[in-house]
């Protein structure tokens, strides 16, 4: 069975003991039917989304590859997260093994929280216009893939589908979910990408920023981390050997999808609000091969 949502077709798995609650842009979200209310099984599906749209295209093993990252970033931070378990012996169902995680619902905060140790996309965009950052202030002279002194804590508001997040000051986050919480995600999300740029940096890739989201574990009352963690959708990693400040760096997610989209090849104007045509073969391998390449050079693991 599939649904269709906001322009896209999600595939509805029929899951002994489980009952689908929720379909976002690449994630599927079921509640047991006879089980603990409070967990919720997370489903990654191979869907892939470029510029706010989810294509018609799916790229083979996505979900897995993401999942199974993200279980190993998890592992390595010292940080309270939602999962429960990720195996089939532990309560996933076969149909979705390798690419599915029981969790704990968590109360989600409704902040992005972004943490920036390089400076482009967006912020390079603010930073061009008025030499900030959601308005923090940077030094002058930075250009495209520069380094940052310190990484900066850059949150953005969750937006309705289809719409763009919207980058906000930490003046924002507080008026939203108080000092004190606040304070904590600022904290916990510099302090993740931290750690994570320094493992990412002992295997040759640079991690240039990151988004992470945060709920309280009403069982524990702990500001806990939810939802994927350090993948390429939810990162900007880099080679480090092919790092140079001054233009846009190479990076392992979903590049070639873009710039196949933008080009004149795919005859799709982003402005026409029609939405974006099948990707190639080609675009699909290598967007395939780039997402294995990010897992296995940062695990230290083949993917199989």
């Amino acid at each position: 069975m599939s649904i269709d949502k906001a322009g896209f077709s999600a595939e509805v798995l029929e899951l002994p003991g489980w009952r689908h609650i929720y379909s976002g842009k690449v994630r599927d979200l079921y509640e047991p039917v006879d089980g603990p209310a409070d967990q919720v099984l997370v489903v990654a599906s191979d869907r892939i989304s470029a510029y706010d749209y989810v294509l018609a295209s799916t790229i083979p093993d996505k979900g897995r590859i993401l999942t199974q990252l993200s279980l190993w970033w998890f592992e390595q931070l010292n940080v309270p997260n939602h999962v429960v378990a990720a195996t089939v012996d532990d309560g996933v169902p076969a149909e979705v093994a390798g690419r599915a995680m029981v969790c704990r619902r968590l109360e989600m905060y409704p902040v992005e929280c972004i943490a920036r140790g390089y400076l482009t996309g967006s912020g390079l965009a603010e930073y061009r216009e008025s030499g900030t950052v959601c308005e923090i202030p940077l030094p002058p002279g930075l250009v495209d893939g520069s380094r940052l002194h310190e990484p900066v804590f850059t949150p953005s508001a969750k937006a309705e589908f289809g719409e763009h997040d919207v980058n906000i000051t930490y003046e924002d986050v507080t008026g939203m979910v108080g000092d004190e919480a606040a304070a904590q995600l600022r904290d916990l999300t510099l302090e993740i990408y931290r750690e994570a740029e320094r493992i990412a940096r002992e295997r040759g890739i640079i991690l240039a920023d990151t988004k992470v989201e945060f709920g309280v574990d009403p069982t524990t009352g702990y500001i806990t981390l939810g939802d994927e963690v350090l993948t390429p959708d939810s990162s900007r990693f880099w080679d480090a050997a092919t790092w140079e400040p001054g233009h846009a760096q190479p990076s392992f997610d979903k590049q070639f999808v873009r710039d196949w989209l933008t080009s004149p090849e795919s005859g799709w104007d982003r402005a026409s609000g029609q939405e974006p045509p099948a990707l190639p073969a080609e675009v699909v391998g290598r967007t395939r091969d780039r997402y294995i390449e990010a897992y296995e050079r940062l695990t230290g693991r083949a993917f199989s």
